[in-house]
């Protein structure tokens, strides 16, 4: 598939529809990524879901949303008359919800141009089990990926697998997902953390010991080796690079590292304008570089 533009928004900061409308123009950016849907109806996590960190945000927000079936009546119309390209995101505990809310899918109107698949959110309960060990993320484990994305092909769109940082090496879980069909991978999302009042000596977000996901400024270097590391070993593969994107700069080192689009979350946060600024910066950067076209500069680390 092919985007205008490298520029989206990232699945969990944007909301499920048009919270982000009055400050954007969603057709002015290369996609829309709405925040993760299950196949039901899911409430979330307990509060305090998100706290502020040096460098960003932890949250434990535990994907909370309204199913695929609902988010395709009730949200995505409204998305879609915008002129929008939205790419639907997805996540289960066991292969089969995978399966389940990729089938949803299957029939949502054309719009919906991609589906993020959600591996790797580090405040869920996944159901993979190693022996007697306590679950994990599917991200986690290359077998398990490989299984969870090809059961998702019943959505009938390119899909994307969306893999963590919190592994050794990136490589074979980026390669399992390839092979089970992925058309690409969104590299990363966040970082496993935790966040505790020295006051009180109590955790400061609801789900406890459980901690969260740290992401914004702070984890942006974890996100350019990721997108490198995963670049040099399939260069064929495209890569959608997210982690501490904040302005035209940090978009570009991604670019350079090897991702070919970029997405904008956490910085949304602090100015809900922020994915098209970025695209305004990265649109200066490529002018300054002399640079015509964005696939031009797509790995071109030296």
């Amino acid at each position: 598939m092919t985007l205008p533009n490298p520029v989206m928004t990232a699945s969990g900061t944007a909301g499920h529809g048009m919270e982000l409308a009055p400050y954007l123009d969603f057709s002015a950016l290369g996609a829309v990524v709405v925040k993760s849907l299950k196949a039901e109806p899911w409430p979330g996590n307990p509060p305090l879901r998100v706290h502020e960190v040096a460098g960003g945000m932890i949250n434990s927000v535990g994907l909370q949303g309204p199913g695929v079936e609902a988010w395709i009546a009730d949200e995505l119309p409204s998305l879609l008359a915008t002129g929008a390209r939205v790419v639907a995101s997805i996540w289960g505990t066991t292969v089969e919800e995978y399966d389940k809310a990729a089938s949803l899918l299957a029939d949502a109107p054309p719009g919906v141009v991609a589906v993020e698949v959600n591996l790797s959110c580090p405040n869920t309960h996944h159901s993979v089990r190693h022996g007697g060990s306590r679950p994990t993320m599917f991200a986690h484990d290359a077998s398990a990926t490989e299984d969870a994305i090809a059961a998702t092909a019943t959505c009938r769109r390119p899909r994307w697998a969306k893999l963590s940082p919190n592994v050794t090496d990136l490589v074979p879980i980026a390669d399992a997902a390839q092979r089970a069909g992925a058309e690409a991978v969104t590299l990363i999302n966040t970082v496993m953390g935790m966040a505790i009042d020295p006051a009180t000596r109590t955790y400061r977000l609801g789900s406890g010991p459980a901690g969260g996901g740290v992401s914004g400024a702070a984890v942006h270097a974890v996100a350019v080796r990721a997108v490198h590391d995963v670049h040099v070993a399939f260069p064929s593969l495209p890569i959608i690079g997210v982690g501490g994107v904040s302005d035209g700069m940090t978009a570009a080192e991604l670019l350079v590292a090897g991702a070919s689009a970029v997405q904008v979350g956490t910085a949304t946060f602090t100015d809900p304008r922020a994915p098209e600024l970025v695209l305004q910066g990265l649109r200066r950067w490529l002018e300054h570089e002399g640079e015509r076209r964005v696939t031009d500069v797509v790995g071109s680390v030296k």
